[in-house]
Formats: C-alpha cells, structure tokens, sequence
C-alpha cells in the first residue's frame, strides 16, 4: 500500500473506533500480529486495532512519524529493524501495554 493509503485507513479505522488519538498507540513491526498481540497484549476478539503492510521500512517509519508527531497518538520511533515493514495501530486499554 502506499503511503497516503495506509495513512487514510488507519484513520478512518481510529475514528470508527473513537477517533481520540491520544488513545492510540503506533507502531512499526516485521511481524505485526506478535507485536499486537504478544507484546502490546491486544485482545484479538475485544480490542479496536489495524495494522497495513508498507512498500518498504522507510515508508512504514514515515507513516508513524505522522501518527506519533502530527496526529497526536502515542508510540515513538526506535521500534523493530530494518525489515519492520508493517504500522500497526491499536486503542489502548487498562490491560495494553502501554
């Protein structure tokens, strides 16, 4: 997906799901499912969440750049490697770390 595609989507998800940004948290990650639901502790079946595959890890870091500093949610760059080629997006709650 594109840049601009990837951006649009998981905004339009963050809204449908209440639209509050500093409530979401986003990430970059090869393995984005793991990072969800392993490392975050998303519930698969209970929490609002998304996560869309970019061209590169370049435009993945760009995507949450805009999130993190231009939208307002939380997350930060540093996460994954050079192959972390996945945003993910979900809304925090009492048992998500963060």
């Amino acid at each position: 997906m594109t840049e601009f595609e990837i951006k649009a989507d998981i905004k339009d998800h963050m809204d449908k799901n209440g639209g509050y940004y500093p409530n979401w948290y986003v990430g970059v990650s090869k393995e984005p499912r793991e990072r969800l639901f392993n490392g975050h502790s998303v519930e698969e079946k209970r929490d609002a969440w998304i996560y869309r595959e970019a061209t590169n890890s370049i435009v993945a870091r760009r995507v949450e750049k805009y999130f993190c500093d231009i939208v307002g949610t939380d997350g930060g760059s540093g996460g994954g490697d050079e192959d972390a080629c996945y945003v993910y997006a979900y809304k925090k709650n009492s048992h998500t770390r963060p």
